[in-house]
């Protein structure tokens, strides 16, 4: 019997594959910021001050001309009345001479007094001054400030650095067939 032999080599491959690899990257963004300060604005208006002490002077000195005039003129009004009633008094006592003390000599004599001038001064008292003082409150404003941001964005950098393939036969695939050997004799 004869038989036809055969072999087959299968073919083999290799294949060398390393990944990609990807780079990322992104700049920062750009920031940009503007600032307005609020501010204060305050109108401060002055204290009126008033003061016044003609009162006290007047206490003190008797015033001005005219009122100075005004009271030794009202004061001898008074003393002029008070010394006719001082007269009628006089005579009153003197009409009634039987009564022991009545005599000229005792009415004339106890009842002699000098009128006194006339006080040409104001009154004195504490109240003699006066002060007024007038505030207005401050005027106060605020202007607001403010920011203003403006960013700008940067788009991110992406680079695909691709990586290797390499395919190549190690071993190519390959039938033989051997024939059985031939007897050449027969």
């Amino acid at each position: 019997m004869r038989i036809l032999q055969i072999h087959q080599i299968p073919g083999r491959i290799m294949i060398d594959a390393d990944p990609g690899s990807f780079s990322i990257q992104q700049p920062k963004a750009q920031v940009e910021m503007r600032t307005k300060p609020g501010n204060w604005e305050i109108h401060q208006y002055p204290l009126q001050l008033e003061i016044d002490q003609s009162r006290a002077l007047a206490a003190y000195t008797g015033g001005g001309l005219l009122e100075v005039n005004q009271r030794i003129y009202s004061g001898l009004k008074q003393i002029y009345l008070q010394g006719i009633a001082n007269r009628v008094e006089q005579g009153n006592r003197m009409a009634c001479f039987y009564k022991p003390g009545n005599t000229i000599g005792e009415v004339f004599g106890e009842g002699f007094q000098s009128a006194s001038f006339p006080e040409f001064r104001g009154p004195a008292s504490i109240d003699n001054v006066d002060i007024h003082i007038d505030t207005k409150p401050p005027l106060i404003e605020y202007h607001k400030g403010g920011v203003e941001i403006q960013v700008t964005i940067r788009k991110p950098e992406i680079e695909y650095i691709p990586g290797k393939l390499d395919i190549h036969m190690v071993q190519y695939p390959s039938i033989s067939f051997i024939p059985p050997k031939i007897d050449v004799l027969m």
